[in-house]
């Protein structure tokens, strides 16, 4: 369950770096939240950044083919994806 929070954390406060959300906005988010086409600031460019900085905070490794639209619907699905990367 430590790994839970400790990914969970650590993916608000990359989100409140890189998209400049603050942590009060970034602490809102929840499963349900939309990332990409409902946070103005989760553009195509941010996405990158996000995986960028995901690899670098959480330790993983992201391939190309893993990634799809979907992760960046919800913050619950970027959450999960993140969660299964650090699981191994």
């Amino acid at each position: 369950m430590t790994d839970h929070i400790n990914v969970d954390a650590t993916l608000r406060a990359l989100l409140a770096d890189v998209l400049g959300l603050g942590e009060e906005r970034a602490a809102a988010l929840t499963a349900d939240s939309g990332l990409f086409g409902e946070l103005p600031e989760f553009d195509s460019m941010a996405v990158a950044t996000v995986l960028t900085e995901m690899e670098d905070r959480l330790g993983i490794l992201i391939d190309d083919d893993e990634i799809d639209g979907e992760i960046f619907e919800t913050y619950g699905n970027l959450l999960a994806f993140s969660e299964r990367k650090v699981a191994g």
